[in-house]
């Protein structure tokens, strides 16, 4: 079942919650770097869990990690980790946290040789899943094959975050750079 089909089947709170980001954010491109390493949190933090836990939990991992400023992320300590892994407004999860900190780190040197990390992306774009899977398992920390394609369809690099008849598809398209089409 497609997301857009899932959301009306939902109660209205639920709905609610994954109606802001299925019509406003999922499969829209980002252009940020720092909101870029945040979906990836994001989406490393969803391995095993429900997506509408993470939608509950978006502005405590937003306060957490410093808006997903890289640059924060990368520099932190033992003692930034430890306030973390005692966040209840988080995932928990020592190798999430630790993920999140060196992939940080993965970052700030893909904008070091690539200007940035929507540039390093565009420069492998276009790759199959499978492609796309290898090089970030190369490249990141917990990046299995079901969080990569996820993380791709939420900013529009692989197809499949909206059937051609949700009206939101639309707006992605419209949204997108044309070398995405």
């Amino acid at each position: 079942m497609s997301y857009c089909i899932a959301i009306e089947t939902m109660t209205d709170e639920r709905k609610t919650l994954h109606k802001n980001y299925h019509d406003n954010h999922y499969g829209f491109p980002i252009n940020d770097d720092n909101e870029l390493f945040g979906r990836l949190i994001m989406e490393i933090n969803q391995a095993g869990l429900s997506w509408e836990t993470i939608l509950k939990k978006e502005v405590g991992f937003r306060e957490a990690y410093h808006n997903f400023n890289i640059k924060k992320v990368a520099s932190y300590k033992e003692k930034d980790f430890t306030r973390l892994m005692n966040d209840p407004g988080i995932i928990r999860n020592r190798l999430k946290i630790q993920a999140a900190i060196e992939n940080a780190k993965t970052i700030l040197q893909l904008q070091k040789d690539h200007g940035s990390f929507k540039s390093w992306l565009e420069l492998h774009h276009p790759k199959t899943k499978e492609e796309w899977v290898k090089h970030f398992r190369k490249t990141f920390r917990f990046t299995g094959g079901e969080i990569v394609n996820e993380f791709l369809m939420s900013i529009g690099f692989l197809p499949g975050a909206h059937s051609d008849s949700c009206p939101v598809y639309k707006k992605i398209l419209k949204a997108k750079p044309k070398w995405k089409e």
